[in-house]
């Protein structure tokens, strides 16, 4: 497991290795990974910009709860960061190989996270004190 895990994360950091499969493809395709790549990217950054800003910003809430909402966005983007490298890494292997696109249950987690952190802010803020 650990083994593979050092070949995924050495894989991220070796694209050349990428053209060593399959056939080169559309350009068009490649370019539409890496722009979803870029997406990834920015969600993560305003996760963190996100956690930032409740840590800095929301001083009506608690300090401790306010720490662990900037601490889940925080760990959020850092998730959404590295999820992002392997799906464009993993997408383009499957579009050089000819292989169905790789499925991932990340978006929903991450979506679903999204809500649960918005509500428990929502609730830190109308919460009477």
């Amino acid at each position: 497991m650990i083994g593979r895990a050092r070949d995924t994360v050495r894989g991220w950091f070796s694209p050349q290795r990428l053209r060593e499969e399959g056939r080169t493809p559309d350009f068009r395709f490649s370019l539409a990974n890496e722009r979803t790549f870029l997406a990834w990217l920015r969600t993560a950054l305003a996760l963190l910009a996100g956690g930032i800003a409740v840590q800095q910003f929301l001083t009506e809430i608690p300090h401790g709860f306010r720490t662990v909402v900037a601490l889940l966005l925080l760990a959020g983007g850092a998730l959404c960061a590295v999820r992002g490298v392997n799906h464009w890494v993993r997408t383009e292997r499957a579009i050089r190989r000819g292989d169905d696109l790789p499925l991932s249950r990340f978006p929903a987690f991450l979506a679903l996270g999204t809500v649960l952190t918005a509500l428990l802010v929502i609730g830190a803020l109308l919460w009477p004190r």
